[in-house]
């Protein structure tokens, strides 16, 4: 939002470019605020309907354009971009006013170079095309003169922009220490510390103990809310078993489907073809003598694999050349053979056996696909039934009794791992169950794979404290993590603050990492590792890092700082004093259009923008 704000109207990529590439000519907006041909104005300058509508057209589709999605302006609003577009014509107003107050403008010449150097008013030959140049302005309802008149005006505020801020540099020191932050390495020693290291075995809690920890901890040995529900529900498997075929139709799904049960031997083929056949049988000796494959071939001739790649092929497919290539027992290369292209040897890449499953070998599995099929669209003709029957305010445990529908009850939390083959496992179930309320009807709905279902809530249970003796044993568990990791945040806090072994003890071992940058990683051990590893201030600092349920000592051996003679790093401090001055120039342009907008007064017509937002859709 901050571009938006400090970048200025920009008249000149809008109409030159914007409007050339997503066609906004119009986009149904006729008047604005019962006829107001204005938003507001920034002291003498005013800012047009016209312009206002066609930034924030512009700017929604632009985001469309970023997202893949549509936007509408609820969602516009949603995210600021109304504002942000008013806040950028503004700031161009303002400019405008500045330069008519102190006089800036540009000559006859520089609007004329402008706009002959757009893209959107050049020709085929690269040259501009006066006719492109009146039919996008046609378009745009815009005549010569106002069109020039807004160059001209864009022109001088640009002219201002890059007097405030154009010669700001970020001071040399700030870009060198930056780039000298980012790239600085780091040399750390890292162990683990687990319960076997402990003095002594975590002593067991008595009651108590535990008790209090129930108690204190409660979120954990919470039951989450629960849902008690009646639903209905029919899916295509329930109803298959009840559903007749005759022989006819499971013929003529088998023959529908034939090519998956009849299919001739078939091999996976490249070909390539040569100049000449004297050029195909020396390269077919290399590749028999093993001193080239075939693939070599591919690629001497500018080609890739793939390139070459016929894909499965039955032998009537490949023609004159099928004989020979199919004559092959085992994969190989054969040629060269004559075809409609020349010379060519063909490699065969795996050879795949002929599928031959006659009907009667296929009715099971036809009858269990059509029967499928078949209880879907009887489901989908029965709907309307179903619905009629909850309509007219018939129960679940009715519609139950009068139709296929089967009954069914679940305590269901939104938690829960639902049982294969339950209701629960439906996204749509699952949806449905979150949102009900007590005070809603049953309703008919539909599962993705053909099925349908109501249900109706009849219970909400609310989060519940599980009793003690009910989790006793989790309870424990839960106590022995946590005092373990206490524990081991005490040695770990005890050996960082004595790190010499005491005498007759075998020295830890530590695991070195060498040159790790901020934004790498250490293998093995959690992220936030890196993180303090970079905070650290003096090599010997041993800090200790409690992340990811797990105990860490880390140490700090050696400080690199960066080389910024080195070419990767001038790169990188080329990128950073890009930036730096970049965000210097923003921010005091920034400030000078704040101090010219108080200075000339900003006055904004809220009725005749909302006007706008109804009608920019």
């Amino acid at each position: 939002m901050k571009n938006l704000r400090t970048h200025g109207k920009s008249t000149i990529v809008w109409v030159l470019m914007g409007l050339m590439v997503l066609g906004l000519g119009g986009f149904g907006v006729t008047s604005f605020s019962g006829g107001s041909t204005a938003i507001g104005s920034v002291g003498g300058t005013t800012i047009t309907a016209e312009d206002y509508a066609r930034a924030l057209r512009q700017q929604m589709n632009a985001y469309q354009q970023q997202t893949g999605q549509p936007l509408t302006m609820a969602q516009a609003q949603a995210i600021g971009l109304p504002q942000a577009v008013q806040a950028q014509l503004i700031t161009a107003a303002a400019l405008e006013e500045q330069a008519r107050r102190i006089g800036v403008s540009v000559g006859d010449d520089k609007v004329r170079r402008t706009i002959a150097e757009a893209p959107a008013f050049q020709g085929p030959t690269g040259s501009f095309d006066r006719a492109a140049y009146a039919d996008v302005l046609r378009r745009e309802n815009l005549s010569e003169a106002e069109f020039e008149r807004e160059v001209r005006a864009d022109e001088a505020r640009l002219l201002i922009q890059r007097a405030v801020a154009g010669g700001i540099s970020a001071p040399k020191p700030a870009v060198e220490t930056t780039a000298k932050w980012i790239l600085e390495r780091r040399d750390v020693a890292w162990r683990e510390l687990t319960a076997e290291m402990l003095p002594a075995p975590v002593a067991d809690p008595d009651e108590a103990t535990l008790k209090a920890w129930h108690s204190a901890n409660a979120d954990r040995f919470t039951a989450p809310e629960l849902r008690k529900l009646t639903y209905v529900w029919l899916t295509p498997e329930m109803l298959a078993p009840t559903v007749q075929l005759d022989e006819a139709a499971l013929r003529a799904a088998y023959d529908a489907a034939i090519d998956e049960y009849r299919r001739p031997e078939r091999r996976i083929v490249s070909r390539l073809v040569f100049p000449s056949a004297e050029e195909a049988q020396a390269a077919k000796a290399q590749i028999d003598a093993g001193t080239a494959p075939f693939e070599s071939f591919v690629i001497r001739r500018g080609l890739q694999p793939e390139d070459a790649e016929l894909g499965e092929v039955s032998q009537a497919d490949l023609g004159a050349a099928g004989a020979e290539v199919f004559a092959l027992e085992q994969p190989g290369t054969v040629g060269p053979i004559q075809t409609d292209l020349g010379p060519a040897l063909f490699a065969v890449h795996a050879i795949l056996e002929p599928v031959d499953i006659p009907f009667e070998q296929a009715r099971e599995d036809l009858r269990a696909e059509a029967a499928l099929d078949r209880a879907a669209r009887t489901i989908e003709e029965r709907s309307a039934d179903y619905e009629d029957l909850l309509a007219g305010g018939a129960s679940l445990e009715q519609v139950a009794e009068e139709t296929e529908l089967e009954l069914g009850t679940i305590d269901w939390s939104a938690d829960a791992t639902p049982a294969e083959g339950s209701i629960a496992g439906y996204q749509a179930f699952r949806d449905r169950a979150a949102e009900i309320s007590e005070a809603d009807f049953p309703e008919l709905a539909n599962l993705d794979d053909g099925g349908v279902f109501a249900l109706r809530l009849d219970q909400v249970v609310p989060p519940t404290l599980k009793p003690f003796e009910e989790v006793r044993d989790e309870v424990e568990a839960d106590w022995r993590r946590a005092e373990t990791h206490r524990q081991l945040l005490a040695l770990a806090e005890e050996q960082r603050l004595s790190p010499a072994t005491p005498e007759g003890q075998p020295a830890p071992e530590w695991t070195a990492v060498k040159d790790i940058t901020r934004d790498g990683w250490i293998e093995g051990a959690p992220s936030d590792a890196v993180t303090r590893a970079f905070a650290m201030e003096q090599p010997g600092d041993i800090e200790v890092v409690d992340a990811e349920n797990r105990v860490i000592l880390l140490r700090l051996d050696a400080i690199h700082e960066a080389d910024l003679t080195d070419e990767d790093a001038r790169r990188i401090t080329d990128a950073v004093r890009g930036r730096l001055d970049q965000s210097l120039q923003s921010d005091i342009f920034d400030y000078y259009a704040r101090a010219v907008q108080r200075d000339a007064g900003i006055q904004l017509d809220q009725s005749a923008i909302n006007a706008i937002n109804a009608q920019v859709q």
